[in-house]
Order: structure tokens, then sequence, then C-alpha cells
């Protein structure tokens, strides 16, 4: 379930789950810095408040243990796009459940992390709740589709014709009609 009041200190401090202390540390005395209500030019007393919050939490290993608990299960929950019952269907129907999915995932991911859009097969398969076996058709329909394509680092990436199918998916459901998912060419955007 999602906690539209759970607080990102990750985000907050501008830094990796995988921060080492020295890292929070040094980020922490620069934000704060930055933040601090005396300072004149920079100063907000909410924000300020804020970063030393997550910085209580972050630099405490168990309360940081404790949080990234709750950090993954929000994250998961923030990420859901359909269900388990949904994810494990097959056939035509499943598929493109499969494939809007994954582009939905792709299209958040880019649209509120631009300049660490991609996303490997384990973060997709733990976003989705769909073992990476059970993607593979869609994965490959994506790719030759040049909905998505795959990132030196192996990282799946969106493309803008990924962005524009989905986007047209996404108004096609507005619209209450099903607009046929990533068929061939320049059909899909023209219906």
């Amino acid at each position: 379930m999602l906690n539209e009041s759970f607080a990102d200190h990750y985000e907050l401090l501008q830094i990796s789950t995988s921060a080492e202390s020295e890292t929070i540390q040094r980020v922490f005395r620069m934000l704060a810095q930055r933040y601090h209500p005396d300072n004149a030019e920079t100063g907000n007393f909410q924000t300020f408040e804020s970063i030393v919050k997550a910085y209580k939490v972050l630099s405490d290993p168990v309360l940081r243990a404790a949080y990234d608990v709750e950090y993954r299960e929000n994250k998961r929950a923030l990420w859901q796009v359909f269900d388990a019952e949904s994810a494990a269907s097959t056939g035509p129907a499943g598929e493109r459940r499969k494939r809007e999915g994954i582009l939905s995932v792709l299209y958040r991911k880019r649209q509120r992390q631009p300049d660490q859009a991609g996303m490997n097969y384990r973060e997709l398969e733990e976003v989705l709740g769909i073992p990476k076996e059970h993607m593979e058709f869609a994965f490959w329909y994506l790719r030759e589709s040049q909905a998505v394509k795959g990132a030196d680092n192996g990282r799946m990436l969106i493309t803008i014709k990924g962005v524009e199918l989905y986007e047209a998916l996404c108004e096609g459901e507005s619209r209450g009609k099903m607009i046929p998912m990533l068929t061939a060419g320049k059909e899909a955007l023209a219906s």
C-alpha cells in the first residue's frame, strides 16, 4: 500500500540508496549550510528541518535499516502497475498488458529521474512483480518495435517512439476506447 506521506530521505539528500556514511555526512553538511535559516540567500526552515530528519535516520544504522524496509515497500507500491493476476495472465491480452506495464514503468522512470532514466531487468521484475522469463516476449517485442532500447550499462530505456505509444494508449483510455498497443509503424499513432 502506497504511503502518500512517506518522505524519501535519499531523494531529499540527493544520494544513492547505497551511499556510505561518509557520503551521507558530507552531503548533509553541504545541504544544511545551504538551507540553514541563518543563510540570508538560500535559507529555508522547512527544508532544513527535513534535511536534519533525513540525516538522523540515514546516519543511524538501525534507523536506516528499518527505513530501508519501508522505503522498498513504498517504492514497490508507487511503481506498481497491475496486480499479480493481471501479470500472470497469458495469451495476447496478457502479453499486451506486460508490454503496457513495461512502457508505463519506463515512462515514469524517465519522467521522474531523467538523468537516471533506465532500469535493469531485476528492477523491472521487482516493480512489475513478473519474473524476467515471463517478460522475454514483451522485451523482444518492445525492442523490435523500437519502443525501448538497451543502454550500454545493461539498462532498458524508453525511446521517443515508446513515449508516443504510451501517451497514445493513455489518451485512448481516457476517451474510453482501447488503442491497439504497439502495432506496426504509424498505424498505432494514427488511431
